[in-house]
């Protein structure tokens, strides 16, 4: 029970730093210039989705 209990805890963790650093990069990524975000295959508004889709609140 333990060691179950330790690793959903350690699940959780981990999902919560990567929404983080999916949060961190799709912040960088749009302080780049649209030719720039349009050769990499993504838009501004396709960003801005994932940056609400993916808030807290």
């Amino acid at each position: 029970m333990a060691s179950s209990f330790l690793h959903r805890a350690y699940q959780r963790i981990i999902e919560a730093r990567e929404r983080q650093v999916s949060r961190y990069v799709n912040d960088a990524l749009l302080s780049l210039d649209d030719k720039t975000l349009e050769t990499i295959g993504t838009s501004r508004a396709e960003l801005r989705r994932k940056r609400a889709a993916s808030s807290v609140f």
